[in-house]
């Protein structure tokens, strides 16, 4: 993971997103929660500032080392962390069914 980015996650009940500060700019990741092992990637969101710096492959990264080191599946309904897991086959194993 690139050391420059700081992530923050933020989970509840049901729902959680992870959070990347950078130069006075927020990108995000959100998630929900289905049953205890899986996690439904649902949004990425970067803004134009943060473009083309590795934000968003940073957050989706975070996310599937968290899913890995919990024991949780990932499903990523966003069409952003789908094509970055897609890139990465070595982060294929948090796939759910996968």
């Amino acid at each position: 993971m690139d050391d420059a980015f700081e992530i923050r996650r933020e989970e509840g009940e049901s729902k959680g997103r992870y959070v990347l500060l950078l130069d006075g700019h927020e990108a995000e990741m959100t998630y929900s929660r289905a049953g205890a092992t899986t996690i439904i990637i649902d949004h990425t969101g970067v803004p134009d500032a943060l473009r083309g710096r590795g934000a968003g492959k940073a957050l989706v990264q975070r996310g599937v080392e968290d899913a890995r080191a919990e024991g949780r599946r990932i499903v990523p309904l966003c069409p952003f962390a789908k094509a970055e897991i897609a890139r990465h086959p070595e982060w294929r194993d948090v796939l759910q069914g996968g």
